[in-house]
């Protein structure tokens, strides 16, 4: 049974239809990088299985549970945790704070100060500073947090919004390091990436939107090697 799948997903922003029948999977324990130009609908397939689309029609599917008509909180409570493109660190809180929010969904089954000393030796850089205020830290720092901060009550599965833009190459690569180590403990993750070549040398599997369609699909590996699909639905 497939962890997450999309059936002719149609969304709107108003009366903007930007997403044009989506059907796609991801399988238990992959990852998963949706690809494509910006404005091509990557961030709006992500925002819908979240419930964050003001209007969405079609099927989702999370672990055979139908998403769409469940409210976004309820969605994080299955076991799906999301983190955008503007990591949303809430100002006035301190790292720990912010990581206590990520443990909101699990309705306080998880004992907090071991998730967070778990949290601690995965990220170095955020162990030494759990009592500074999140908004504070750089940029790359940022999006550290808003990754550990999904993972704090260890979800099935995580989507991740652009998680390399505007980070610098070292932390891009530790980046990477983690998100291996997800899946092979058997985190399932969705990326949707503008870095395409450094997202298909991390995925297993591959999908390409395009104007709101999904028009190619393969192994990352093939499409890494496809430079003429790539210059066609990914080059600028």
């Amino acid at each position: 049974m497939a962890m997450l799948e999309i059936e002719g997903l149609n969304a709107w922003y108003g009366a903007s239809h930007v997403l044009h029948g989506i059907s796609l999977t991801v399988e238990p324990g992959e990852i998963v990088a949706l690809v494509g130009r910006n404005g091509a609908g990557k961030t709006s397939t992500i925002r819908a299985v979240m419930g964050l689309m003001p209007k969405a029609t079609g099927s989702v599917r999370f672990a055979d549970t139908e998403l769409l008509p469940l409210p976004a909180h309820a969605r994080f409570g299955l076991g799906l945790a999301y983190v955008p493109e503007e990591r949303r660190i809430v100002p006035g809180l301190t790292v720990r704070e912010n990581l206590q929010l990520g443990l909101v969904a699990s309705d306080g089954t998880i004992d907090e100060r071991q998730a967070i000393d778990e949290i601690a030796r995965s990220f170095p850089r955020l162990k030494e500073r759990l009592d500074q205020q999140g908004v504070t830290m750089s940029g790359g720092e940022q999006q550290m947090l808003a990754i550990a901060r999904a993972m704090i009550a260890r979800p099935r599965m995580i989507l991740l919004d652009e998680p390399s833009e505007g980070i610098m190459p070292i932390l891009v690569e530790e980046m990477g390091v983690l998100f291996r180590r997800l899946r092979d403990e058997g985190t399932t993750l969705l990326l949707v990436e503008q870095n395409v070549e450094w997202a298909l040398k991390l995925a297993d599997r591959a999908v390409i939107i395009d104007q709101g369609e999904v028009v190619h699909r393969s192994s990352a590996a093939a499409l890494l090697a496809d430079k003429a699909i790539q210059e066609r639905y990914c080059a600028v």
